[in-house]
């Protein structure tokens, strides 16, 4: 990303900034404002020695283009890019079954964000976007990931095709969730160095990518709608994954 900052807005995406090290510029806070979450807020805040300002709600709204800021607003340096091959010898030098994500051109700001705070709830080591065509991670991206975006490592290829050939070199399979299989995710060995790819909210994975994958996988649905939403089908494969290292390896 550049060298600019960003407004993040939301008292709880603040605290994790604060709390996962992140370069804060200043803070924005709303004039008398209570709460449990804004006192453990403004103890992290004099903890940490950060420059704030009392403003109105008005300099806010404009802040957070008048997002749901909750009192207060952020000035960060903005989300550090992860190298991929550096991330993941790091990840197999731990000795953990590598779980990556891959986002095939995800246009929508908070589905991003939100399947950035499903993987990190899942134990995702690295979430993996196209540098073009796919949604920033920008204010909205990280309110909607409740702060997690600055706890999970993002890396940025040129190309999806190139990360599926880097993880294919280190023996990590690769997995598309698509309907366009009778295969279930149900039915597929996730509890082994695996990558999960997601495709965009209209038109699903790439059919290219769909020729390089190791497995394609498909939830069941059973009423009348033909598809889920992108961020609910993640959290599904994500839990599968759990569920399958946690309980079936044991």
């Amino acid at each position: 990303m550049t060298a600019e900052t960003t407004n993040i807005f939301g008292i709880r995406a603040i605290i994790e900034a604060i709390e996962s090290g992140s370069s804060i510029n200043k803070i924005y806070l709303q004039k008398g404002l209570r709460g449990e979450l804004f006192y453990e807020l403004n103890k992290l805040i004099k903890a940490k020695n950060l420059t704030t300002s009392m403003v109105p709600v008005e300099k806010l709204d404009r802040l957070s283009k008048n997002s749901n800021h909750q009192g207060a607003v952020a000035q960060i340096s903005p989300v550090e890019f992860h190298d991929l091959e550096e991330l993941i010898e790091k990840v197999i030098e731990s000795e953990k079954t590598p779980l990556f994500l891959l986002l095939d051109q995800l246009s929508d700001v908070r589905n991003f964000g939100a399947i950035i705070r499903t993987a990190e709830c899942t134990g995702v080591h690295g979430i993996i976007i196209q540098k073009n065509g796919s949604a920033p991670v920008n204010a909205e991206t990280i309110k909607t990931s409740a702060g997690a975006a600055f706890k999970i490592p993002i890396c940025k290829v040129d190309h999806l095709k190139d990360a599926i050939f880097l993880l294919k070199a280190y023996d990590i399979k690769t997995i598309a969730a698509t309907e366009k299989t009778d295969t279930s995710v149900y039915n597929v060995n996730l509890n082994q160095p695996m990558a999960i790819i997601l495709g965009s909210e209209h038109r699903g994975v790439n059919p290219s990518i769909l020729k390089m994958v190791d497995f394609k996988a498909q939830l069941p649905l059973l009423g009348d709608i033909a598809s889920l939403n992108v961020s609910v089908a993640c959290g599904v494969f994500l839990y599968e994954a759990v569920r399958q290292r946690m309980y079936i390896s044991q």
